[in-house]
Formats: structure tokens, sequence, C-alpha cells
């Protein structure tokens, strides 16, 4: 199964957040509002951030209304530049990777077709701006959708979602 590290998922999270705030003349964001806002260790949203602004996503200001804030426009950074930022080149299997460090290398007759899989998902990931994630309405904390459910006139079942009842 391809799953993103946590790291990633927190850079994502933490990319999504800045880009909201882009426009606004408090653009600049703390490690800490992040991670308190999203409940994430401090500790480990610092680093993330720090790593993003060593490849060039973030860009980070000292200073009393100092933080952090995206380097360019969020139109302008995919979702697979912040993933490939945080955990590296993509890979979908050992042979992957430059290294060739499968002892079926030299006669697999899958790594082709898993190549063409793995650029795939690249170019997938690589088509969504971190913008268009931005651009997608934050969800609603669960008792609020709780109470437009009952509303409604819904119920809800595990791992279903509403259903009329």
């Amino acid at each position: 199964m391809l799953r993103l590290s946590k790291k990633a998922d927190y850079a994502l999270i933490a990319m999504n957040h800045l880009a909201r705030r882009q426009d606004s003349p408090s653009a600049s964001t703390s490690a800490r509002d992040i991670a308190e806002r999203y409940d994430i260790p401090i500790e480990l949203m610092a680093k993330v951030l720090q790593r993003l602004v060593r490849t060039g996503l973030l860009v980070s200001t000292q200073g009393t209304r100092g933080g952090y804030t995206l380097s360019r426009p969020s139109v302008s950074i995919s979702v697979a530049d912040v993933i490939q930022a945080i955990d590296g080149p993509f890979t979908v299997t050992a042979c992957s990777t430059d290294k060739h460090d499968c002892d079926q290398y030299s006669k697999c007759n899958v790594r082709g077709p898993l190549w063409q899989i793995r650029e795939r998902i690249v170019a997938t990931l690589g088509m969504v701006s971190i913008a268009e994630m931005a651009a997608e309405n934050e969800p609603a904390p669960a008792a609020a959708e709780l109470a437009v459910v009952r509303r409604s006139g819904m119920t809800t079942t595990a791992g279903h979602g509403p259903r009329q009842g």
C-alpha cells in the first residue's frame, strides 16, 4: 500500500495552512501556531518546517513578527514538491532508486511496468497544487457535522456516512 509518511502529512498540513494565509497581512506563522492548531508535536513541526525552508519551499523570518511563509505562490507548489522535500524521491520498489539494491534486478520482469506506475504517481501528485488543496473547505468540527445531520433527519452508520433515518 502506498502511504505518506507522518512527516509528509504534517508538511502538507502546514503548507495548506500557510497557503490559506498567503494573502493576509499576517501571513507569517510560527511553528508553534501551526502545531497547536492541528495538535502536532511542536518539535516535529519545527523539524518539518525547517526542512521545507532548506528545500526552498518556505521562507523563515526571525523576530517578533517572524515565522514561516511560502517562498512562492501556492499555485506553483505541487503536492509532489512537498512530499519529495520531506521524504526524498518517490519509490515503489527497492529498484525504484538508482542503487539497484535488489537481487532480482537483472532478471526482473516487472521493473519497467513498476517504474511506469511510479512515474504516473509522481505526475499525478505534481498536477495538484497547494493552492488547490487550500481552496477546499476546511473540515467542519465533528460536533457541528453531527448537529447538521441530526437537524436534517439523517442518521449515520459507522464508516458509511449519513443515511435517511
